[in-house]
Order: structure tokens, then C-alpha cells, then sequence
């Protein structure tokens, strides 16, 4: 089993620690060491891991460090610094993270116990300036309360501090409350204004070299769009859609990142979250498209992908600049000519409120998979195959789907999520109801020996067309009273598609209707 310290340099680094994975790597989106820019791998699970170039520069014995360039949600305890060449170890004997000042009352609070200017305004419209000492300086928001410890404590640290005014002291005499504008000198000891690491490292002698610093960071995140486009009728061979996706890239991380080489981590990774599983709920402010062109200006250059680990690694190829609170959309897929199907299927059986607990002490009542629905299903089906023009896997993200019509205008028709799809698997999409195929679902016969074991009973189904062309439309039905049952009677063939389901295939006409009738028969 590999220890913990291997496990986090497999998932920081992309190795176990003392191999060098990046050495071998190409292209801008290696090492930060290698580049010499910051270098990122964002995951659509709100992280990111973050490869920075650090130059060093040590005294024999210790040597205080101090590095800006992270964010402002990096978790401190995922640092790891180490010499590019893989020749020197290096001792952090000490890490201390200093987040950025972000408000008036931490400002109050570093000056607790000094006499600063308040500045207030008079009757004349000009303004004078009154000397105050700050004995406290009231509430202090702690801003990763929520992040780092749940909802519940944060609300419960608040409720003891929201009303702790500041308390100044002005000519003698105590007032809660501020004076007037607080003044605070320019020159100010320990002031934060970037999210700082602060290092105590040992070195056994002097010594200057490049490193590179490599963290974890919330606030960083990234999902997949699709935008599909279907003509306004299908041609002889069937129905071919256009497709473009997007990677949407949301920086939310208190930092910008400037020209940084930026791959895309897709796959389920297994990350602990914040008590209670609190998402962040913040915005993006500014979007902004950018096109993938190659450096000579000529087609776009698509994002490739490779298999990392047992997931899938996106890399740009280029480098982007992120800034925080952006959201920026890269175009990674556009392809034409997509061989597709749309298909109708009728679900008909309704189990209103019908648990799983439910089913099994009802499943012998007589009125038990009665309820029937009208709506029948629009699905879009696609193979994710190099025939089809795709074959590179899909990142889970939003699809949405556009058909021309007869003016060759785009209209809207419906969307849905898909998940991670692989190579060769089949795209299902569920886009909404049809408003001229309609279903309905009747027992025509029950019968009950229960002495015997035996349930036996009739249904039809009868599927609406409306529509001025044929409609094939699959009538799935669940048999769920037991796990033995057999079809004694059927009007047209079905398919069992496992031990509790089965399916049936119908051509329905223009302006007509088509009929399927079963007979099952359930003992135990």
C-alpha cells in the first residue's frame, strides 16, 4: 500500500515523490520549472493543482522565505517545494500562509493597542483629523469559517462575535464605535495584501537554484458544454447533427493567472469536501470567448486529450490568462456530419410515491402498477465513435440541442446533462415530451390464486400518432410484482432487456395508432 506522502505527490506532482514525470513532459502545458510560467490543472470538481516557478535563494543554516504568488483558498497543508533537478532536498522546518487583508476590521485589529487618525468630517464641509487608540477592534470576520469548518460552526462563531463593536479611546475617554475614518500609515509592519506563504528553510550551505512550488487550491473549476445543431429534415442516410463543445473555465480563486499553461482534469477523483459538503456560491462577473487558432492562424487546433491514471488529462496546448472572477469559454470540439437517432420511448407505468420499501409489502395488492402516464419521451441517441466522427472521450457537462427550421433558423428544442461518456458508448439524451405522440396503459385482465402463488394479468398499450410521418416509438414495460415471470401472451414481439423489464417496437402511423397487448404470468 503506498503511503500517504506517495498518495499526495501522486495527485500533486503526478508521480510517486523521487520520480520525474514532468522532466518528460512537452509542449506548454509542462512543468512550471521547464516553461517558466505558472502552469495549471484544473478539476470539474472545484480544484485545482498549481505548478509555480520559485527561485531560491538559501544561507547556510535558515533562511526566511516569503512567496505571493498563491491564492487566496490554497490549502496550506498540499504545499510541496522541491528542486527541479531532483538534486537537493529542501527543509521547510516552518510554513506559515498569511491571507490577504480584506477588510476595515482586520486592519483595526493589527493596530489593537496603537493610537491612530480618524478623520471627520465638520459643519464647514472640511474635515478634521482625531487621534484614537484602538483597545479593540470589534468583529473580525474570519472568511474561511465556512470554507474550512461547515455552515453550522461558522453560524455559531458569529452569533458570540456580530456584536462586538470596536472600542476607541478618544482624549481619556472610552466609545464604542469609530470616531470618524480610520488613517492607517502606509508603512505598516506584517501588512498582507496578497495571500502569502511564509517558509523557514534549513540548508546546510549557501545555495541558489530554481524550484518549483506545487499546491492544491479550491475556487478553480471547469465543465464541458455542447451545442448540437440537427438540419430542419433528416436526408436519405438518416439524420447527421453538428456539434461544437466548450470547456467553461471559472476562476473564483482570488488570484489572476496570467499566461499560464492550462490543462483539464476529467474523472470522478476522490476529493474530501468542507463539513457539510458547503458549495461555494459566487458568480462569475465576465465572460470571455476565446478561439483555439494555431500559431500560424490557420484552423483551429482542437484540445487533445490522453489517459492519465484512470482518468482523462484535456491539454490546450496554448497558454490563457485567467483572471479572477472570469469565466472564460474555450472551444475544444467541432465536428459535422454526427450519424444520429431520434427515438420515442413510452414509459407508461406510474408508481405514484412507490418507494422501494413500498413495492415490496404492495406488490401483491390488486391495484398495485395500475397508474399510467400520456408522455412519451424524445431521446437523442449518438455513438461516441471515430465512425461517427467523435471517439474522443466526453467530460460530463450540459448538451444542448438546436433544430433549423424550414427558414433555416435555429430554434431551440431541448437539453440535458451527460457524464463522463467513453470511446464507443452511446450518448442518450433525454430532451423532453412529445406534444403529438401520446400513450396510454390499461390492465385488461387480473387474477389472483394466491394459495397457488400465481398473479396473472393482461395489459394493452396504445401509442398516438399525430404527427404527418411514422413514428417509432419504444413501449418499455416493467414487471415488478416478482423476480419470476413469464410472457404467456403477446400480440408483437418484445425484448427482454433485463430480469424486470422488457421491450416492445412499434411503427406507428401518420395519423393513427398502434396497439400492443401481454399476458404475464408472476409465481413465487
Amino acid at each position: 500500500m503506498r503511503s500517504v506522502w506517495a498518495v499526495v505527490c501522486l495527485l500533486v506532482l503526478g508521480s510517486a515523490c523521487g520520480e520525474s514525470v514532468f522532466g518528460n513532459a512537452q509542449g506548454p502545458a509542462g512543468p512550471a520549472s521547464a516553461t517558466g510560467r505558472t502552469a495549471l490543472t484544473i478539476y470539474n470538481q472545484d480544484f485545482a493543482v498549481i505548478r509555480t516557478p520559485v527561485e531560491l535563494n538559501l544561507q547556510a543554516g535558515t533562511t526566511e522565505v516569503s512567496e505571493t504568488n498563491v491564492t487566496a483558498q490554497v490549502e496550506p497543508d498540499s504545499v510541496v517545494l522541491r528542486d527541479v533537478t531532483g538534486k537537493r532536498p529542501i527543509h521547510i522546518l516552518e510554513q506559515n500562509y498569511d491571507g490577504a487583508l480584506r477588510v476595515q476590521s482586520q486592519m483595526l485589529a493589527k493596530f489593537e493597542g496603537k493610537t491612530i487618525d480618524f478623520s471627520t468630517p465638520v459643519s464647514d464641509g472640511s474635515v478634521k483629523l482625531v487621534q484614537g487608540k484602538i483597545i479593540r477592534a470589534g468583529y473580525v470576520p474570519q472568511f474561511d469559517l465556512l470554507e474550512r469548518y461547515g455552515q453550522q460552526y461558522y453560524y455559531q462563531m458569529q452569533q458570540g462575535q456580530q456584536q462586538q463593536e470596536p472600542l476607541i479611546e478618544v482624549d481619556g475617554k472610552l466609545r464604542y464605535g469609530l470616531p470618524g475614518i480610520p488613517q492607517f500609515p502606509s508603512e505598516t509592519p506584517g501588512l498582507t495584501l496578497h495571500p502569502t506563504l511564509h517558509w523557514l528553510i534549513g540548508s546546510e550551505k549557501p545555495a541558489k537554484f530554481a524550484a518549483e512550488l506545487d499546491y492544491i487550491t479550491r475556487g478553480l473549476r471547469w465543465d464541458a458544454t455542447y451545442n448540437v445543431i440537427a438540419p430542419a429534415e433528416d436526408g436519405p442516410a438518416g439524420q447527421r447533427l453538428d456539434m461544437s463543445g466548450w470547456v467553461n473555465v471559472t476562476n473564483e480563486s482570488g488570484t489572476n493567472f496570467r499566461d499560464a499553461s492550462l490543462q483539464l482534469m476529467a474523472g470522478d477523483v476522490s476529493k474530501l469536501v468542507n463539513v457539510n459538503g458547503m458549495p461555494r456560491a459566487s458568480a462569475a462577473q465576465f465572460d470571455t470567448v476565446v478561439a483555439l487558432n494555431s500559431a500560424g492562424g490557420g484552423a483551429p487546433l482542437q484540445i487533445t486529450q490522453k489517459t492519465f491514471d484512470d482518468y482523462h488529462l484535456y491539454d490546450l496546448h496554448r497558454t490563457a490568462t485567467l483572471l479572477d472572477h472570469q469565466s472564460k469559454q474555450i472551444e475544444f470540439l467541432n465536428v459535422a456530419g454526427i450519424p444520429a437517432e431520434r427515438v420515442y420511448v413510452y414509459d407508461g407505468l406510474r408508481l405514484d410515491g412507490q418507494n422501494g420499501q413500498m413495492m415490496y409489502y404492495q406488490w401483491n395488492q390488486e391495484n398495485f402498477g395500475t397508474g399510467t402516464n400520456k408522455k412519451v419521451w424524445i431521446m437523442q441517441e449518438f455513438k461516441n465513435s471515430d465512425a461517427n466522427h467523435l471517439g474522443m472521450p466526453l467530460p460530463k457537462g450540459r448538451m444542448r440541442f438546436y433544430r433549423r427550421d424550414a427558414d433555416g433558423n435555429l430554434q431551440f428544442v431541448g437539453e440535458n446533462t451527460i457524464d463522463h461518456t467513453p470511446k464507443d458508448e452511446t450518448v442518450k439524451v433525454y430532451l423532453g415530451n412529445a406534444f403529438d405522440i401520446t400513450g396510454e396503459r390499461t390492465r385488461t385482465d387480473f387474477r389472483s390464486e394466491m394459495q397457488a402463488r400465481i398473479i396473472i394479468e393482461g395489459y394493452k398499450v396504445v401509442v398516438k400518432n399525430a404527427k404527418d410521418s411514422v413514428a417509432t416509438v419504444r413501449v418499455v414495460e416493467h414487471l415488478y410484482r416478482t423476480a419470476n415471470w413469464d410472457i404467456s401472451k403477446n400480440s408483437s414481439p418484445f425484448t427482454k432487456k433485463d430480469s424486470q423489464t422488457m421491450e416492445f417496437n412499434l411503427e406507428v402511423p401518420a395519423h393513427g395508432e398502434k396497439e400492443v397487448t401481454y399476458t404475464v404470468t408472476y409465481t413465487w
